[in-house]
């Protein structure tokens, strides 16, 4: 799975979970902490959803703005935890 397609399913989970208005168009390096639409309740929720859907573990030092802040941030980091793996 090419990190892509990684970021559109990441930004079809947000758009779903996170975001209840139709209008608002979340954006691929829009940060999602600093805008609202993710809190920190939202972060383990998509903690969640990575390690169910691409099977892998987030350690608890990773749980950084730098891995989590944004969708491109999310499928890079993404895309180096199932590189590793």
């Amino acid at each position: 799975m090419d990190k892509n397609q990684i970021a559109e399913n990441i930004r079809e989970f947000i758009t779903t979970n996170f975001i209840f208005e139709e209008a608002v168009q979340l954006e691929t390096d829009q940060s999602l902490l600093e805008t609202g639409v993710v809190d920190s309740t939202g972060i383990l929720e998509l903690v969640n959803y990575l390690e169910e859907t691409y099977s892998i573990a987030v350690d608890d030092e990773e749980l950084i703005p730098d891995n989590l802040d944004s969708v491109n941030k999310i499928a890079a980091y993404v895309g180096q935890k199932i590189t590793a793996s």
